[in-house]
């Protein structure tokens, strides 16, 4: 199912910029720096030295430690390096700086918490996007695994202005800046500034998992946190912490669950039906379970969905939400054979209706 009409009514259409809430920011510099993040990082660190990315730290095991922001970064004194941001919760994941000095070893790298020196902001729905956000192209591997393909004699997806990561995690995330602590964003005069909310309800609406509450750490598989639709795994690359189970996967593997935006509503109600979001549903705290349940049907031939395993609210607000699926029982309830529901920390139960993000890749066959 795309986007229901009723949640369209959501999604901030004019230019806009809001604070991201919960960053960090670590510099990492030094002669050695891209080869210290080439071998931890998830992504290939790119060749030239300005170019920003998305990526991740992986445990050993293949599950995500964080995921990150990297931008390329020059000191006050001319030498070249990174700023990686990332989520500065606590969480199962050891803390990130006392990890990578780890690695370090005699690299020539130097490592520092610079979180006082900025601020994080995501600014979208502006028209000078729409330059560089052109038709997506895509790789399907028999695993399920799906990668953008980027045009290699265009400009570098990510972008490599300084503080201005393009996010091409989704179609329509816009820009990610990097501000100095207390000061606002030069698109401030010229966009609408919002809240911290209404950044997590436009990622939401898009489908984009994001730090801790959406890709637990320790927990979260990077393919099924759809880290590799957005760009944030190189499969073709050389050794890293994590890479064995990672590539595995994609060669050999089946992904069984997804991260899908999701309708939160009353039991019984349709979402595609309405005009409007639900406006009841409250505030509901991550990790609570999605019960699949299969619906009657008159007809016996019908497959039945397994009730094997739940599924997981993660982040959500005013209605909607991101949810850890399994595939085969999304399909079931796509297919009328099945619904989900949740039930809140207060015993009250919702209805639960996963949806597609107009951006998703679609397979040639599937598009036709």
């Amino acid at each position: 199912m795309p986007l229901p009409p009723a949640l369209r009514t959501l999604l901030r259409t004019t230019p806009t910029v809001a604070p991201v809430p919960h960053r960090a920011v670590l510099s990492i510099t030094g002669s050695q720096a891209a080869e210290f993040l080439n071998g931890l990082t998830a992504a290939s660190v790119p060749g030239h030295p300005q170019s920003h990315f998305y990526s991740a730290f992986l445990h050993a095991q293949g599950r995500v430690l964080h995921d990150i922001f990297i931008y390329a970064h020059t000191t006050p004194s001319g030498r070249s390096g990174y700023l990686v941001e990332y989520d500065s919760r606590p969480s199962e994941a050891p803390p990130l700086i006392p990890m990578l000095k780890r690695y370090i070893l005699r690299s020539k790298v130097k490592l520092q918490d610079v979180t006082e020196e900025y601020d994080v902001w995501a600014a979208w729905g502006s028209e000078n996007e729409k330059h560089w956000e052109t038709e997506r192209h895509w790789d399907f591997a028999r695993s399920g695994v799906i990668e953008p393909v980027w045009d290699k004699d265009g400009e570098w997806p990510w972008g490599s202005a300084p503080g201005v990561l393009r996010d091409r995690r989704a179609v329509g995330m816009g820009h990610r800046l990097l501000v100095r602590k207390g000061d606002r964003p030069q698109e401030a005069s010229t966009h609408d500034v919002a809240s911290s909310d209404d950044y997590l309800l436009h990622r939401i609406l898009l489908g984009v998992p994001e730090g801790v509450d959406d890709i637990p750490p320790m927990q979260a598989f990077p393919m099924d946190s759809n880290m590799d639709v957005m760009g944030g795994l190189d499969f073709r690359k050389g050794c890293y912490v994590g890479q064995e189970l990672t590539v595995r996967t994609y060669h050999t593997g089946q992904l069984r669950k997804r991260i899908l935006p999701v309708a939160l509503h009353k039991p019984g109600e349709s979402i595609a039906s309405t005009d409007k979001p639900s406006q009841d549903v409250p505030s509901l705290t991550p990790q609570l379970e999605i019960r699949p349940q299969a619906v009657q049907s008159s007809d016996e031939s019908a497959p039945r969905p397994r009730a094997r395993g739940t599924g997981k609210l993660l982040s959500s607000i005013r209605g909607v939400g991101l949810a850890l699926l399994r595939l085969e029982q999304v399909e079931a309830v796509e297919q009328g054979r099945a619904r989900f529901s949740l039930t809140s920390g207060e015993g009250q139960e919702w209805g639960v209706t996963p949806y597609w993000p107009d951006w998703w890749p679609q397979k040639p066959e599937e598009a036709e």
